[in-house]
């Protein structure tokens, strides 16, 4: 019995491009990367046992392909439809439902659609709006907040900090500065049960408050020290102290730069007369509204979860104990936060979301 041979593939040179850009691509799904790989290899004049052996896949499968492109092209090493039912929701209806969800509110004064009364207005069933919702990204039960400084030094302020992060001064050390005030001493008006196998933490709804306390603090972007002050106020006095407390705490042979907010008690006349004997330091200020791009909040952001937003506190002595042990703890093994964003990718992608709701009616 003759053994059949394997079909003759040849390519065009738009072919061979599309091809080999399959094979290294890097999204490419792995399924067409190695059919992609078994046509190239067939159009060399490798057997499909030789294509197998340099594949790892049967032969039946290089047949499968190889045959597949002789007759169909390109075309035919794409994924067929999987059979199914066919779509009973024309585009129109599905167009309509995506429309109705960004550019209406429901009849009954909800502020947003739930997928019930979606599927009720657009007479279709919940399954279908949960569906289209899903493919288009789609998410009416969620709102996430919002703040564009008008800092008229908006563009120059983030340059400036910005290039901080990421080309530091020689000779000099860069402190993120601020400070978190009012921090409360809760207690819980009974004890916590702990955690069981299946069951949360639980701790009660309501609490006790027994004082506040305020923190200023001073992030090393290069080492991720910590600098801290406790105080029962936060005033320019205090300011004034912390920056004495700074000035201590970084060797006198290096510049120091400050990144901070434009809070009033960083520019009172006691404090811009300090600064004046004080050569050595550089403030940075942020644009109005923009904590964000302050690294010591991202610390401020650690110190709330891992400590103050489940801590127990009968007193503001017990709280300042639990701060400063968690900032000695954190100085024993400090780990800087990395800034990666320049200031142009900043503002390009504040660009890009300005020109995406432009015409928006907002």
């Amino acid at each position: 019995m003759p053994v059949p041979t394997a079909v003759e593939i040849t390519l065009t040179d738009a072919e061979r491009s599309v091809l080999e850009t399959w094979t290294r691509r890097g999204k490419t799904a792995q399924a067409l990367a190695l059919r992609g790989r078994i046509v190239l290899a067939a159009a060399g004049c490798l057997t499909n046992r030789e294509i197998a052996e340099l594949e790892g896949v049967s032969a039946k499968t290089v047949t499968k392909w190889r045959n597949r492109f002789a007759e169909r092209r390109l075309e035919g090493l794409v994924d067929e439809p999987r059979p199914g039912r066919p779509r009973t929701i024309s585009d129109e209806r599905v167009e309509a439902v995506i429309i109705k969800t960004l550019e209406s509110t429901p009849r009954d004064g909800a502020t947003h659609w739930s997928t019930r009364s979606m599927a009720q207005e657009a007479g279709v069933t919940q399954n279908a709006v949960v569906r289209i919702w899903h493919a288009f990204g789609l998410q009416p039960h969620r709102q996430e907040t919002w703040k564009l400084s008008k800092d008229p030094q908006f563009i120059e302020k983030v340059h400036d900090v910005c290039g901080l992060y990421l080309n530091p001064p020689e000779r000099a050390v860069v402190l993120c500065v601020d400070e978190k005030s009012q921090i409360q001493a809760l207690d819980r008006t009974a004890p916590t049960l702990p955690m069981l196998p299946g069951t949360p933490e639980r701790a009660t709804h309501d609490y006790e408050r027994n004082g506040t306390t305020s923190l200023y603090a001073a992030l090393n972007i290069q080492s991720g020290e910590v600098i801290g002050s406790l105080h029962q106020r936060h005033r320019a006095l205090e300011f004034l102290k912390f920056l004495k407390t700074i000035d201590q705490n970084v060797p006198a042979d290096l510049d120091v730069h400050l990144v901070l907010d434009n809070a009033s008690s960083h520019k009172t006349p006691n404090v811009k007369r300090w600064l004046h004997q004080h050569p050595r330091f550089h403030l940075h200020f942020t644009p109005t509204s923009s904590s964000w791009i302050n690294l010591v909040e991202r610390w401020f952001s650690d110190l709330t979860t891992k400590l103050l937003r489940r801590g127990q506190h009968r007193s503001v002595r017990a709280l300042n104990t639990d701060i400063r042990q968690w900032i000695d703890s954190w100085n024993e093994n400090p780990r800087p936060y990395v800034w990666t964003k320049t200031a142009d990718e900043i503002l390009d992608s504040i660009k890009r979301y300005l020109e995406r709701i432009n015409g928006s009616g907002h």
